[in-house]
């Protein structure tokens, strides 16, 4: 089995800082892409950001300068700090795990959300 939890979402203010949390457990020999994706009511899912198992990072546009993704591949845990945050980051923010090779598929894993909201 393959457990993925997302932790640290919140309310917070315009301008303000989360750091989001996603941890890994269960059946593992090596984590491959992960990354962080968001989803608000009446919106499709999006990609806010990936990181490879070498550490080379990438960014939506939306988040560029504002977000930093991590990760701790001793630990199999992933992060994303967000500075600076706007109303529209609000959403669910999920991890989504893979541990095979390659790209994004239908057989990666995902955690259960975490809920950011920024408001004033």
């Amino acid at each position: 089995q393959v457990q993925v939890v997302e932790s640290g979402g919140g309310l917070v203010q315009p301008g303000g800082s989360l750091r989001l949390s996603c941890a890994v457990s269960g059946d593992i020999f090596r984590i491959g892409l992960m990354g962080w994706f968001r989803q608000a009511p009446g919106h499709e899912r999006e990609e806010v950001a990936r990181i490879t198992d070498g550490l080379m990072a990438d960014y939506a546009d939306f988040v560029k300068g504002r977000f930093t993704i991590s990760r701790d591949n001793s630990q199999y845990m992933m992060f994303l700090q967000m500075d600076s945050l706007k109303p529209e980051d609000t959403a669910t923010y999920y991890c989504r795990v893979k541990l095979s090779p390659g790209w994004w598929s239908e057989s990666d894993y995902w955690g259960q959300g975490t809920q950011v909201t920024v408001s004033s």
